[in-house]
């Protein structure tokens, strides 16, 4: 179980230096499971230590993030939800 806990948190981790270009983010493990994240080895927590789902959520949310993607059809749906209806119906 430890080893899915850690691959669930180290590939959050590894997103955020992708989306941030900052290679030198690093996360640590307490000795009571909990996790934590600096910007480099040796620096000051950005956080106080987290539960496993409470620290892939607080990672996820830090940096850049990524544009979601928009098909064509969900444009063409947002254009028709704003279009003002025709006057004199």
């Amino acid at each position: 179980m430890s080893s899915a806990r850690s691959t669930k948190a180290s590939n959050a981790l590894d997103r955020l230096k992708e989306r941030s270009g900052n290679r030198l983010y690093s996360m640590s493990r307490t000795g009571s499971g909990h996790f934590f994240l600096t910007e480099g080895p040796g620096k000051p927590p950005l956080c106080p230590p987290m539960e496993l789902d409470d620290f892939v959520a607080f990672v996820n949310a830090q940096g850049p993030q990524k544009p979601q993607r928009i098909s064509k059809l969900d444009k063409e749906f947002e254009k028709q939800l704003t279009k003002k209806p025709a006057a004199g119906k």
